[in-house]
């Protein structure tokens, strides 16, 4: 357990670049563009205490406060619930800066032989591998999470504090309502999830990184695509000239799955998700209902056969660094 902590440690130090400087720039990036541009409208119109609806000017308080006290609610557990998503440039992020680093994890250590100096510890092929699995399904997004949500936390203190220099006293139902205290929550319970999903292609990337002796991208990536492509034109053959094909769709699949797995949400592509279940009333996303929906996911047998791939590609990679140690 001890020797696990500290290759995480390694791990986060080594890449701390990437996994925590780069979230941190486009939160910060984010945060000054918002600045910006809320200084920008305060310059040139001030906050304004009234709109114009057909013509007519009308007062943004008197609007809010004919407003139903229910409708006012739901508009605050709206926003509420989905202030998270904010910090979905963050996220997009996420899956590449996990992808080049699963490239890079045991490709490295062989071409600058530092795996001659690791493997004269007493650290095992085994631990050294699943640390980099811990690393790339559970380290990178937990830190890509907190930045995230301290960004989008930030943003809408802004929000809020612009909306009572209008008026718009929102501040008291946003922090009354259980939606506020549950988003974090939810983005932390999907971790599991996501976990699961991204297996498969960790799986495959540090198999290919354990076994590539150069041009790691090239065989990662290109690889697959090469054989869906050789898969097509068999199918395309086959179903012309000998009147049947075979299932590119499946192949599709396998390689999007390879590929594509590290990127939050791509359950919501190949679960089965029903975009119904996620919505409330008509009227907007259901954050409640994209958590359960992203759990039941895991009912999917495509899923598990997933999960079982993946982890035989990390044991493969135990296997190959074990006897890979060339430059």
């Amino acid at each position: 357990m001890i020797t696990m902590k500290w290759l995480l440690r390694r791990e986060l130090w080594e890449n701390k670049g990437s996994m925590v400087r780069v979230p941190v720039i486009i939160a910060v990036t984010m945060l000054a563009f918002l600045i910006c541009m809320v200084g920008y409208g305060m310059f040139h119109s001030g906050f304004g205490d009234s709109v114009t609806v057909n013509g007519q000017a009308l007062s943004k308080i008197s609007m809010w406060n004919a407003m139903p006290l229910e409708r006012r609610a739901e508009i605050a557990n709206g926003l509420a619930g989905a202030y998270i998503a904010f910090a979905a440039p963050l996220f997009l992020v996420l899956p590449l800066v996990s992808f080049f680093y699963c490239l890079a994890a045991l490709y490295d250590d062989r071409r600058d032989r530092s795996i001659l100096f690791w493997k004269s510890l007493p650290i095992s092929d085994q631990s050294t591998v699943l640390s980099k699995a811990i690393t790339a399904l559970c380290v990178a997004p937990l830190i890509t999470m907190a930045i995230g949500t301290a960004a989008a936390l930030t943003m809408l203190v802004i929000g809020v504090v612009m909306a009572s220099f209008s008026g718009l006293q929102i501040a008291g139902l946003v922090l009354s309502s259980p939606e506020f205290y549950l988003a974090p929550l939810r983005l932390i319970g999907l971790l599991p999830v996501y976990v699961l999903w991204a297996l498969p292609t960790v799986g495959w990337l540090l198999m290919v990184s354990s076994w590539a002796k150069s041009k790691v991208f090239l065989w990662a990536v290109g690889a697959p695509l090469l054989g869906l492509l050789l898969v097509q034109w068999i199918n395309f053959m086959s179903t012309n000239f000998l009147g049947g094909g075979l299932n590119v769709k499946l192949f599709e699949h396998i390689v999007a799955r390879a590929l594509g797995g590290l990127i939050p949400g791509i359950w919501m592509k190949f679960g089965n998700v029903s975009p119904e279940a996620m919505i409330t009333h008509g009227r907007g996303i259901d954050a409640g209902g994209i958590f359960a929906q992203s759990w039941l996911t895991l009912l999917q047998p495509g899923l598990w056969i997933g999960v079982i791939a993946g982890a035989a590609m990390i044991y493969a990679a135990m296997r190959l660094r074990r006897w890979r140690d060339e430059g």
